[in-house]
Formats: C-alpha cells, sequence, structure tokens
C-alpha cells in the first residue's frame, strides 16, 4: 500500500495577496531601513518569519466570536467567557487581562521585582530580561549547557539545570529572589521544550528556598506538545492534561495571547494567590485598564478564549509542528547549520558556525539576516549579540554563547510552499557563505531592548 502523506488539518478561506520584490528594490529597502528588518514595511517583505506573535490565521470560529463580543466596560460577559477558558485549560483562579505579554510582565513584575533582585530563569527573552534591567534587577541564565550545542540531538533543550539554579538560590537570601522564571518552550534557546521532570525538580528547589515559580508561558501548547511525544509518563495524556499538570507546579503565570492562543492581540496573567492578585491589580487598574478589560476589547478577549481551546487540540498541534519540522528538516537536508532537534514555532540557524569568519563585533546573526532578507524578501529576526544588548553596569556589548537567525512560522498562515522558496533562497546564501567577509556597525541605539530600532551601517 502507498504511504499515506501528512495533510494540514484545516482548509483555507480567505487569502491575501504578496508581491515578489527583486533584489536591486531589497538593497535599496534595507539600506533605507538603516539596515534594520524591524524598520521594513510590510510589503516590501514576502515571506514574513520575523515573528510568530499576533501574525497567525484566525479560525471561522475565532471570527465568529469576534462579532458576540460584549464592549461594557466592567463585568463584560467575554471576561467571564475568557477567565473560564483560562481556568480550565491552567488551573489558575485569578487571572488579569492585558494587551499583550510584555504589559503582563510590566504589571507582574511592578507587583514583585525591586532593584537589586535577582530571577533566575531558563534564558529570559527579550521583554522579559529587559522588564527585570529596567528595574534594576538582574536576570541569572539557568538553562542546562546542552541548549548551547545546537548539533546535540536533546529531547528538552529547554530545561532548567538545577544545579545551576540551586547554586543562585542557596547563595543569595529569598527576599532578593522574588521568582523563578520557566519559560514554555524557551524561544532563546531555538524554541526548545522544558520536560514536566524538569519542572518538577525546579518546584522542589522552590519549595525548598520559599521562591515562587512564575511561568513564561506564550507557547506552553507547544511544550505539551513535546511533552506528550518525548515523556512517555505523558504519552497517554491529552494537551490540556499535560498543561494542567505543568501549571500545577507554578505560583503564576504570564502569557503573550498572539503565540499559542492563535490571536493578533491579547496578553493575560494568571495566578493562584488572592492578594498577589489583589496587589497586580492596582497596576493593571494603572497601566492596563479596569481589571475586567485589561486593555483588551470584549471581541479581542471573545477570540483568544475560542483560541485557547483550538490551540490545544492535538491534530491543530501536530499540523504546527510538522510544518516547523519541515522546514528545518529542508535546511539540515542541505547541510545549513541549524539548531537541533528544531523547535516548536522557529528554526533557528546557528550564524557562528555559517558565518565563522564575521568579527562577533561586528554582528554575525544581523549580518546573516540581512543577507537572507536581500537574497530572497525573506525577514527572520537576530538572536544574537545586538538583542543580547550592553551590560547594564560596565555598558560593553554582551556576546551570548549561540548566535541565532530566528525564523519563526506564522500559525495556519503559509503553505509549504512558501517555506520551500524560503528554504531554496537561504540555501543560495549558504552555498555563497564565504563571499560575506564582514558585517555591520552601530550608528544609533536605545539604552534598552535596542534591537527594536537601531540603526547600523555596513562595514
Amino acid at each position: 500500500m502507498m504511504n499515506i502523506p501528512f495533510a494540514e488539518s484545516y482548509k483555507i478561506k480567505m487569502v491575501e495577496s504578496i508581491r515578489r520584490s527583486t533584489r536591486s528594490e531589497r538593497e535599496k529597502w534595507i539600506k533605507e531601513a538603516n539596515y534594520n528588518l524591524f524598520n521594513l514595511r510590510s510589503d516590501q517583505v514576502f515571506v514574513d518569519l520575523l515573528t510568530d506573535s499576533g501574525t497567525g490565521a484566525m479560525s471561522d470560529r475565532q471570527w465568529s466570536e469576534m462579532m458576540l463580543g460584549d464592549e461594557s466596560y466592567a463585568g463584560a460577559s467575554s471576561f467571564y467567557k475568557l477567565k473560564n477558558a483560562i481556568a480550565e485549560i491552567t488551573g489558575f483562579p485569578y487571572f488579569l487581562p492585558t494587551h499583550q505579554g510584555r504589559a503582563a510582565e510590566n504589571v507582574l513584575f511592578s507587583t514583585l521585582i525591586k532593584a537589586g533582585d535577582i530571577i533566575p530563569g531558563n534564558s529570559h527573552f527579550d521583554t522579559t530580561k529587559g522588564h527585570i534591567e529596567f528595574r534594576k534587577a538582574t536576570a541569572v541564565d539557568c538553562t542546562i549547557d546542552e541548549a548551547f550545542n545546537t548539533t546535540l540531538d536533546h529531547p528538552f533543550k529547554g530545561n532548567v539545570d538545577v544545579q545551576k539554579l540551586e547554586k543562585v538560590l542557596s547563595s543569595n537570601p529569598a527576599e532578593k529572589i522574588p521568582m523563578i522564571i520557566i519559560t514554555i518552550t524557551c524561544n532563546s534557546s531555538g524554541g526548545q521544550p522544558v520536560s514536566i521532570e524538569n519542572i518538577r525538580q525546579v518546584s522542589g528547589l522552590a519549595k525548598k528556598y520559599g521562591v515562587r515559580i512564575i511561568f513564561d508561558s506564550a507557547r506552553f501548547a507547544e511544550n505539551a506538545y513535546f511533552i506528550k511525544l518525548r515523556e512517555k509518563e505523558f504519552a497517554n495524556h491529552s494537551i490540556r492534561e499535560i498543561a494542567r499538570e505543568m501549571f500545577s507546579y507554578a505560583d503564576g503565570m504570564t502569557m503573550s495571547s498572539k503565540k499559542d492562543a492563535i490571536v493578533n492581540m491579547g496578553g493575560f496573567i494568571g495566578l493562584r494567590d488572592q492578594a498577589l492578585f489583589q496587589q497586580a491589580s492596582v497596576y493593571n487598574i494603572m497601566f492596563e485598564g479596569f481589571v475586567t478589560y485589561g486593555g483588551m476589547s470584549g471581541r479581542d478577549m471573545n477570540a483568544l478564549a475560542q483560541g485557547l481551546y483550538e490551540g490545544t487540540e492535538f491534530d491543530y498541534l501536530e499540523t504546527r509542528i510538522n510544518q516547523v519540522a519541515f522546514f528545518g528538516n529542508l535546511l539540515r537536508e542541505a547541510c545549513v547549520p541549524v539548531q537541533f532537534p528544531i523547535g516548536g514555532h522557529a528554526v533557528f540557524i546557528d550564524a557562528k558556525r555559517f558565518l565563522p569568519q564575521v568579527p562577533k563585533e561586528q554582528f554575525i546573526a544581523q549580518t546573516l539576516a540581512i543577507e537572507l532578507y536581500i537574497e530572497g524578501g525573506i525577514r527572520a529576526v537576530e538572536i544574537g549579540t545586538i538583542m543580547a544588548d550592553r551590560d547594564p553596569e560596565t555598558r560593553e556589548n554582551r556576546y551570548p554563547d549561540l548566535e541565532l537567525v530566528r525564523m519563526a512560522i506564522p500559525r495556519r498562515t503559509y503553505t509549504n510552499n512558501h517555506l520551500h522558496f524560503a528554504a531554496a533562497h537561504i540555501i543560495n546564501v549558504w552555498e555563497r557563505r564565504n563571499e560575506i567577509k564582514t558585517g555591520y556597525s552601530i550608528r544609533y541605539e536605545a539604552p534598552i531592548m535596542r534591537h527594536f530600532t537601531v540603526e547600523l551601517e555596513k562595514n
């Protein structure tokens, strides 16, 4: 019998036109954008892999829920619909809606973090580290060493190294450590999952030292999918059962719903403790809005509630993860160096192995990301020295162990043909990689989270 090929768990109902540009146009546009891919117009990009945040395609049921949104200022039915979905999927009895994930961090961190604090975790992402350092606290990376070897096959490269973590916990007073942050999946290490075994180990240490655990949960459903496939204990559990088990070890969570809840805007904080909820509510009202809308419209809360259910369906996640793996395997077959195993939401190119001749001071990953755009109109993002920013004390550039170019796949948006197109252009750059000798210098940078607005010039 013939092998049955994989097929998506959805069909397309609406399309959007995109235009292929010429190489000379792209060279002009990227120069005008000061070699910052964030400064490009969307119509100057053919395949946009800058982020999977808010770029997915909502379903017919999500659009239907938009029409049912209750826009009451206080006590809207949309709030209670979302509250019920969050409680069912995460188990957190208290929640605060926010307009997106970094807003959730702003509210929660304003409640918990003070100057001089230490926040250990697994490779804090850019906004997380930015909010920590803005408050003159310190983020300490306790990711396992295996995460920084992109050739190594390890099922849970997002795991926290419990020995590193205990060293931080044992050498600092508990009152200086307001939380341990576990990012699921771990974006900065290549969209890599965290095992429940590891979460349990971290939970044991947290209880021992009296420190709370907060999950950065933007891609919790993808994390649960990998647990189902890779941890034998959970092979027969549903995605939602695994999610509840994961969250049972946490005291709270922040969520950028623009990822695994497949909406264009939205986020929330989930909490277990009523007193902490009441403290955070003060900041939510100050920064976001009243506690029953928090910067979101009723229609957006409805779409988010529906998206949480859809995003935790196995069939959807299987389609999602398989498409990312398809793209990554195209590159691996051509010997393009990528983080392995392929992550949940993106394919990450190891720029140090791709362009070893480019000096680290000239921003290796950014140089590669610019080349990919010029070659084929593919927009990716640097996760390297520019994003790592400067040390808050010395103001020297921080050079991370990994220089990555992240190509994040929007949910239910591109076909495999688009990804085949992108892969072909990436492979073309790989084949001419030895021609790329130099990178870029910074002409302008903001004092924090500089990568969004940095201006560069070619060396």
